[in-house]
């Protein structure tokens, strides 16, 4: 695996364009477990920076929309919304929130939409939508860079080879990663790629995606500090889900759909953290 991991990160040493050097290739991690005293390098935030947007520096706000859609807003003003199929959610006053960043997934409609609003600055599609390859992208926009790490989709007939993305966001010294529309195990390859995440936004329905076992190995090999659940059907998959995570993460309800985190304020022990999408609409999987 560390040779993937180095590879990957010798290619993030000069990204194109808008793009920055990876702060979470895997390679890091490795180095730190093997070699102690090596420490991360991280991309400071000027210290007088103002936060624009109410979320306070060095923190990242997620919010559970709806379905497998978060909406992510940092610090200085960037809202992004992950497989979005056309709604952001709404602010206080009531009014629609128009996201600065857009990333969709096409297995279902419901993880994308061919009418994106045109004022939408940045629309990710996380598949082959031009016929000019796989999805690549490696785009910084203020305090946030996204990058995205293809993986394949079943079909009615045969498997589309990169029809799906799991997004990464780094933001706020943490690596943030949604895993879509995910329909197979992971490979070396993909955990070098991906790298370390500290929060993992994770479909948990067992059939229309990965299987749970397979889902349960491969966010235990993450070994992220937070697991947020998503698309979520039934309370069979959910407990199954559970019993097979419990023995390394605990469980928790927030109390809210909103959770506002820093590197500092990570959890000690990684933890499954349910955000309902509706106000005190907690999720009923048996948790007190």
């Amino acid at each position: 695996m560390r040779l993937f991991a180095v590879l990957a990160a010798a290619l993030a040493i000069s990204l194109p364009g808008q793009a920055a050097a990876s702060l979470c290739y895997a390679f890091v991690e490795d180095l730190r477990r093997d070699m102690p005293g090596v420490r991360y390098a991280k991309l400071e935030t000027a210290t007088d920076a103002i936060p624009v947007s109410g979320v306070p520096a060095g923190t990242v706000r997620i919010t559970y929309v709806a379905h497998s859609t978060f909406r992510i807003e940092t610090a200085e003003g960037v809202t992004i919304a992950t497989d979005y199929f056309g709604t952001a959610g709404r602010d206080a006053e009531g009014e629609s929130i128009r996201p600065d960043i857009v990333t969709m997934n096409h297995a279902h409609e419901t993880h994308w939409t061919a009418y994106p609003d045109p004022e939408i600055p940045y629309v990710l599609r996380g598949w082959n939508h031009d016929g000019k390859g796989p999805a690549d992208y490696k785009l910084k926009v203020r305090d946030v860079v996204v990058r995205n790490v293809t993986t394949d989709i079943r079909g009615w007939g045969e498997p589309e080879a990169d029809g799906n993305s799991i997004f990464i966001f780094e933001v706020a010294d943490l690596c943030i990663g949604h895993l879509g529309h995910l329909h197979h195990s992971l490979t070396e390859q993909h955990y070098a790629k991906i790298g370390r995440l500290d929060i993992v936004m994770a479909p948990v329905d067992g059939t229309m995606t990965l299987n749970i076992q397979d889902m349960i190995e491969v966010l235990k090999t993450f070994k992220a500090r937070i697991v947020l659940p998503m698309h979520a059907f039934g309370n069979y998959s959910m407990e199954q889900f559970l019993r097979g995570m419990s023995d390394e993460f605990s469980v928790t309800v927030h109390d809210g759909p909103t959770l506002d985190v820093s590197f500092q304020t990570l959890p000690r022990e990684a933890m499954v953290m349910f955000l309902p999408n509706v106000p005190g609409n907690e999720p009923d999987f048996g948790l007190d």
